[in-house]
């Protein structure tokens, strides 16, 4: 019966969820009038007229593209307790964000709206799209695990609190979560991140886990660490009720061989996509490697054409006008105030009946030093077949530009860390150089007798080398990624300087 009313709880959101399916436009056009009627008296409202926005086209005009740096000044206001800055509710929580466009914290505003129309709605729809799917799912008949973050929730003052998003949602969870949570809040919130994985281990070893979130990366420590302490060969022999795990973060592709190898093929994979200013979207077929992008939680998108990306005032595209495979960056309006906010990230869509999308990289994560256009998810792709073909087990990788110097060409230099190095270090360079000519037209033209780029210059990484280089720079944790891809060679440096130590 408690099983049945479970399913019930969830499955009663599929209706909504076919509401905005059906008539997406009308339900986004709805958010972003909520919001522009319910801030009209805040600040920001005031400054930019919100009162005389009655149109789509009078809020771009009204309101300049934001970043952090931009409403950072109205952040700050709020962090000292301001109300009715950014958005007319009170705001107590902020996410601080340790992203990896910069090594300084971002402090992204969480309202109570956002937790409870965004943040734990999109919790429950995973479930909701899960169990459309598979009716007969016993996922709650076990425990969870969620792989957060590692910073404590802090008190700012009186009535502000700061922590990395999973600490703000693990302080707020509502009680039906706590119910079913298999850690401790002191361990979920544990700091120090090597002694989190083993109080994870001890605390769940002799519990029904069937499910677990969390980044890739951290997650095959954890597992791996499981197994080697049982001698099991698979984590569902160890909790024999898992039957779900829930992934997002990082790109789910290189790693996904290392998972099947881990997990018995009962196991699902299901991914989403989130982040500290929102929850946007959730796989909702297992035979896809796509997400439906969710509608209704109190976010209005806007989309900026790669075309656009670089030029000073970038014009923006609505939902009703994108296309299918072209390259976008997103921005975001949303129910904590973050007002026509670049998020960063660049999606491409699927279908736009449902919309659905891939992450295809962040907008600053990238090659393109040479008009190579070399993405995140081209060198994801490219991992990903040649770990299958050679039975390697990735760990991280970072890659970066060479500059072209007098009487030199240019090229790509990369670190990667693999579990067990490939045997023909140059055979695997040459491979990949090749491969990842075969996904992406635009690096194969530069290549092309050598002309503008030679092949790509591979090192392999002593083990624990990324792992060394976070937590040297304070990184270690549950959401902290490592840079996959950059115009400049910063943390490529960086790591090289590492291994010589």
């Amino acid at each position: 019966m408690l099983q049945a009313l479970i399913r019930t709880y969830f499955t009663t959101r599929q209706s909504s969820i076919q509401r905005f399916i059906d008539d997406p436009l009308s339900v986004q056009n709805n958010q972003l009038t909520y919001h522009i009627v319910e801030a009209r008296e805040t600040k920001f409202g005031r400054m930019h007229h919100f009162d005389e926005i009655d149109r789509i086209a009078d809020f771009s005009q009204a309101v300049p593209l934001q970043n952090y740096e931009s409403l950072k000044p109205y952040i700050e206001e709020m962090l000292q307790g301001e109300t009715n800055v950014l958005w007319p509710y009170s705001v107590e929580w902020f996410a601080k964000s340790s992203g990896t466009t910069s090594d300084v914290s971002k402090f992204i505003p969480v309202s109570y709206e956002s937790l409870k129309t965004c943040h734990y709605r999109g919790a429950r729809d995973v479930f909701a799209l899960y169990f459309k799917q598979f009716p007969e799912s016993e996922v709650f008949k076990g425990r969870a695990i969620i792989m957060g973050g590692s910073h404590e929730p802090t008190a700012l003052n009186n009535r502000i609190h700061t922590g990395d998003l999973s600490a703000v949602l693990i302080q707020n969870m509502p009680a039906f979560g706590k119910m079913f949570s298999a850690l401790h809040t002191e361990t979920a919130l544990m700091s120090e991140w090597e002694a989190k994985l083993e109080a994870i281990i001890q605390e769940t070893l002799t519990q029904n886990i069937s499910n677990l979130s969390g980044v890739p990366t951290w997650t095959l420590i954890l597992f791996k660490k499981i197994l080697e302490n049982t001698g099991l060969k698979y984590i569902d022999e160890v909790w024999p009720l898992f039957e779900l795990y829930i992934h997002g973060g990082v790109s789910f592709v290189p790693y996904e061989a290392q998972f099947r190898k881990l997990c018995s093929p009962k196991v699902k994979f299901w991914e989403t996509y989130n982040a500290s200013e929102g929850f946007f979207a959730i796989q909702d077929d297992i035979e896809r490697d796509d997400m439906l992008l969710m509608l209704d939680y109190g976010i209005y998108y806007e989309f900026i054409p790669a075309e656009e990306w670089d030029k000073p005032s970038p014009l923006t595209i609505t939902l009703e006008e994108v296309k299918i495979g072209e390259k976008y960056a997103v921005v975001i309006t949303t129910n904590s105030g973050l007002w026509r906010y670049q998020l960063g990230d660049v999606v491409s869509f699927t279908t736009i009946h449902p919309y659905r999308l891939k992450i295809t990289g962040r907008t600053k994560h990238f090659i393109n030093v040479f008009g190579e256009e070399l993405m995140v998810h081209n060198t994801d792709k490219a991992l990903q077949l040649l770990s299958i073909k050679y039975n390697l087990e990735l760990i991280d990788y970072t890659a970066a530009p060479v500059f072209m110097q007098a009487g030199s060409r240019g090229a790509h230099e990369w670190i990667i860390e693999f579990v067990k190095p490939p045997h023909d270090k140059e055979l695997f360079e040459a491979e990949l150089d090749t491969t990842l000519q075969s996904i992406n037209s635009d690096y194969a033209a530069k290549r092309h007798k050598d002309i503008a780029l030679e092949c790509l210059h591979l090192h392999l990484a002593p083990p624990g080398s990324f792992h060394r280089w976070m937590k040297e720079r304070g990184k270690l944790g549950g959401q902290n990624k490592v840079p996959r891809l950059s115009n400049e060679r910063k943390h490529l440096e960086e790591l090289l300087e590492l291994m010589k130590r």
